[in-house]
Parts: structure tokens; C-alpha cells; sequence
């Protein structure tokens, strides 16, 4: 049974994996910031409050973190941890690449979100908040073909000479881009990948988030 302290703690931990206070999670799930805050978690009579469905499924939505990872996280179990069902291969959001710059695609937090994705059935493991980008484009080759699927990870380090996904924020730009050098005054200096070289180094603006790419599909 999950108890009401344990359903907040897993709400407070979906926040801090992400950066975020329990206000910037509300926000992202398109909340009203207040709805997290400890101080709505009981009643003015004192009664336990808990959170909606509704609330919750857009947390889901924009996590994408499925209800019987988040019941593992409130019952105090890591998220991935094997079930009985986990023999199925895990699944990820899928986007074609000229689909990226489309509004709505990512969150406030540069996490995939929205339900203009597809499926797909990762070949071997993958954390909840990956997702994968199936190139449409000649433009990075020859160090990407097109039709390559491409699996991304938000949120992890950045090291020299990755390849990164850079997403800016009004969603005007999404290019996969070299990690060419160490890092500049304010941000690391990149590369354009393949045919869209061009131009010699730039670097990247704080806002920028900057999604490493952990391995290529052929």
C-alpha cells in the first residue's frame, strides 16, 4: 500500500532528478506552480491532501515515467528496478529528426513531451526519460546516415569530443553538433557534425540544452 508521505517523496524525487523544485515540476506539467508545494499536502482541517489524477498524468506525460515505475519510486524502489513484466524490451519516445523544431515536442526543461511521438522497442536497456530520433536527413553523414536512430539521454554530463542533440529554447534550432574542445567562458564549444559543418566552433548559450547521444542504431 502506498502511503501518502510516499507518494510526495516520489513526486519531491521525479523533481530533484530533473533539477527542479516541486513549483518547477508543477510548472513543467503545465500545473499551477502552488500545486506541489508542501504547504498543499494537508487540508485546513488538517486532513491529508493527495494528488489528482489528472496532476499526475501530466507528471507522467512529461517525465516519461510510466505509473508502474512511479508506484516503484513511491514504494520506495528504484523506478527500473526488474518486475515480473520486464522481460519486454523497454520503449522510448520516436521522432523523426524534422519533426524536432515542431512546438510541443519538448517541455519547458527540454524534456520530450507532448503525445506527437511514436514508439519504439529499444534493441537493450534504457532509462525512462531517453528518447530517440530517427534521422530523415542526409546532413550528418558520414558520421550518421540517414535512417539511423539515434538514442538520446537529457540530463546526463556532457564530456569532450560527445556527440550532442543541442535544443534552444524557443525550439528554433535542434542539430546534432560535436563537442569539439574543453569549455569556453560560459559554455562548451561545439562542432556541426557531417555535411552541416560549417563556419568553425561556437559556443553554446547557457539556455541551451544540450541532450548526449549514447548510441546510434543502423
Amino acid at each position: 500500500m502506498i502511503r501518502h508521505d510516499d507518494l510526495w517523496r516520489a513526486l519531491d524525487t521525479l523533481a530533484a532528478e530533473r533539477g527542479l523544485t516541486p513549483s518547477g515540476l508543477a510548472r513543467a506539467a503545465g500545473l499551477d506552480p502552488t500545486s506541489f508545494n508542501p504547504s498543499k499536502r494537508i487540508t485546513a482541517a488538517g486532513r491529508p491532501r493527495w494528488p489528482g489524477t489528472e496532476s499526475l498524468a501530466r507528471v507522467l506525460d512529461i517525465t516519461g515515467l510510466s505509473f508502474e515505475a512511479f508506484a516503484r519510486l513511491a514504494s520506495g524502489l528504484h523506478p527500473h528496478s526488474p518486475t515480473p513484466r520486464a522481460t519486454a524490451r523497454p520503449r522510448l519516445r520516436l521522432s523523426p529528426f524534422s519533426h524536432l523544431e515542431h512546438p510541443g515536442m519538448f517541455d519547458g526543461t527540454g524534456l520530450p513531451s507532448g503525445r506527437h511521438w511514436d514508439q519504439w522497442d529499444v534493441p537493450g536497456t534504457a532509462e525512462a526519460d531517453f528518447y530517440a530520433v530517427s534521422l530523415d536527413t542526409a546532413l550528418f553523414e558520414p558520421v550518421f546516415r540517414a535512417g539511423t536512430i539515434l538514442m538520446v539521454a537529457p540530463g546526463v554530463p556532457i564530456r569532450r569530443q560527445d556527440r550532442v542533440l543541442v535544443l534552444r529554447p524557443d525550439g528554433a534550432l535542434c542539430a546534432v553538433v560535436l563537442d569539439a574542445r574543453a569549455g569556453a567562458a560560459s559554455g562548451p564549444l561545439l562542432a556541426m557534425i557531417g555535411a552541416s559543418a560549417g563556419g568553425g566552433p561556437f559556443e553554446a548559450d547557457p539556455t541551451d540544452h544540450l541532450h548526449r547521444i549514447m548510441m546510434a542504431f543502423l
